[in-house]
């Protein structure tokens, strides 16, 4: 109890007190405030995480904290891919700072709001209680859009003024969908001072109103697939990723989606036991393949990295969605092992571009040329990257992409299998082009050789060992959440995946 306390605590705590030092003009004790903050959330999240796999869930303030396996997995995200990323930014921070690009006010604003985004993500993915998960996405929001627009551009101002409404008026959407739930519940229970708990709904859910669940989940997947980058309501992401500050683009991509999909799937496991799988299956796999179907084809026309990066967002946040639309144990195991990592994938990728863009003060492809001479290490890292979210063997991602292919065929659905497999194609050769014209070539004029600091060269090199080890080897630790998270969706304590093989060496029971 005490670790899950201290993790909803410190991330608060630590962003208040950077307010109290903009007085101050050294970054020294700033840094030295953010180290103790990503250390202190880092070793919460993966105590609440080690207590959960010990205990089963963990539950705290009267009801209103409640953290299962499912919520585990997040927890556990956010604590490792942003703990990464707020590492990689002191180094990156800094730069900025020291070339003038901010001001030291804006300067520790950046850490008071990003410890705070920490903060609002970690209240979403733990609490119990619907309507406090709405509000803490809508906080996601508020504590976040500073990020964007940190730099103060026309470009970065629009940026953040266009997150802010479309995900306002979106998930509003999701507001509807909670309300309907609430009352469903509410007529159900009879102490409706527990309709507010997703725990309780969840053990009536059975007796729900299917005519209310049927509409209710409608608003759900579009009012948070608005947070998540789904089609149609994504327009927002790729100006909100390319323009905040690199290692604010990893944690907006590589953790915040994440997040607003939990809500879906909190939601799902309700509309399932009142109305059956089919219909909440059906909603994700449409949203999930025209999400992955639309941004693929964005993918290929861009030419700013950071803009690319964030339609690959779009699509694999797609490609999550359409798994859980498979359904089946498969389905689910397959979607939240692709959650990991893309999260990986991606927090690796926009920490690279950072580095690329500090040295070539540029995002364009078709300026940042011979990456292998001018910064190698970059270079190599950025390749893996890219080869890694391209779903390429032997990383994380071709696990997953792997089976989702598995479940799709199980599950009778060969040719939306198809279908999806023709886009990640597409994905795929805007990836190549991208690596083939950064990476490779002749070295731009006037860059001159050299890396960025060490530290942000050896935060990018763990996310791509994390993400081969993934793809060699799923730790028992981490096979126990996924199997458990997989009987939390569809509501049975022993999952079985059958005979089914991921790979030659990794074999579920």
């Amino acid at each position: 109890m005490e670790w899950i306390n201290a993790l909803l605590a410190v991330p608060f705590i630590v962003g208040v007190a950077f307010f109290f030092l903009t007085h101050m003009k050294t970054a020294s004790f700033s840094t030295a405030l953010h180290v103790t903050g990503l250390g202190l959330m880092l070793i919460c999240s993966l105590n609440v995480v080690a207590a959960v796999l010990e205990n089963g869930r963990i539950e705290t303030w009267n009801h209103w904290i409640y953290a299962d396996s499912l919520s585990a997995v997040f927890v556990g995200l956010i604590g490792i891919v942003g703990t990464l990323a707020g590492v990689y930014s002191i180094g990156y921070m800094n730069t900025e700072l020291k070339e003038g690009h901010i001001d030291y006010r804006s300067y520790v604003y950046y850490h008071a709001f990003l410890h705070l985004f920490f903060g609002s993500m970690l209240v979403a993915v733990t609490t119990n209680n619907v309507i406090l998960m709405w509000v803490a996405i809508e906080l996601t929001t508020l504590t976040s859009a500073f990020l964007v627009g940190i730099y103060g551009h026309r470009t970065s101002l629009e940026a953040a003024w266009k997150y802010i409404i479309i995900c306002s008026v979106g998930v509003a959407f999701g507001l509807y969908g909670t309300i309907l739930t609430f009352s469903n519940a509410n007529a159900v229970l009879h102490d409706s001072s527990q309709a507010i708990f997703w725990s309780v709904i969840n053990g009536q859910a059975a007796n729900l109103n299917p005519h209310l669940m049927y509409l209710a989940f409608a608003f759900i997947v579009v009012g948070f697939g608005t947070k998540c980058g789904l089609f149609p309501m994504h327009t927002w992401l790729p100006d909100a990723h390319s323009e905040a500050p690199s290692p604010a683009s990893a944690v907006l991509s590589a953790v915040l989606l994440n997040c607003a999909m939990l809500i879906v799937l909190r939601y799902f496991i309700l509309t399932a036991k009142a109305v059956g799988f089919d219909y909440p299956q059906a909603l994700l796999l449409v949203f999930g393949l025209l999400s992955t179907g639309v941004s693929s084809f964005f993918i290929i026309m861009q030419h700013d990295i950071k803009r690319k990066l964030a339609y690959h967002s779009i699509e694999n946040m797609g490609l999550i969605s359409f798994a859980f639309g498979l359904g089946g144990p498969i389905g689910m195991f397959a979607g939240l092992l692709h959650t990991i990592t893309h999260s990986l994938a991606k927090a690796l990728l926009f920490c690279a571009s950072g580095n690329i863009l500090l040295k070539y003060r540029s995002r364009d492809i078709y300026y940042v040329s011979g990456m292998w001479k001018v910064m190698p290490w970059t270079a190599v890292l950025f390749a893996g990257g890219a080869l890694a979210l391209g779903g390429v063997p032997p990383f994380g991602m071709f696990v997953s992409e792997f089976a989702i292919v598995v479940a799709g065929i199980t599950a009778g659905k060969t040719w939306w299998v198809i279908f999806c497999l023709i886009f990640l194609t597409i994905a795929l050769s805007g990836l190549t082009i991208m690596l083939l014209k950064t990476v490779l070539g002749k070295p731009t004029e006037g860059v001159e050789a050299g890396e960025g600091s060490r530290l942000s060269v050896a935060v990018i090199a763990v996310y791509l060992l994390l993400l081969f080890a993934i793809g060699i080897y799923i730790a028992d630790p981490l096979s126990q959440l996924l199997q458990n998270s997989v009987g939390i969706i569809l509501g049975q304590d022993n999952v079985s995946f059958g005979d089914m093989l991921l790979l030659p060496w990794q074999t579920l029971q």
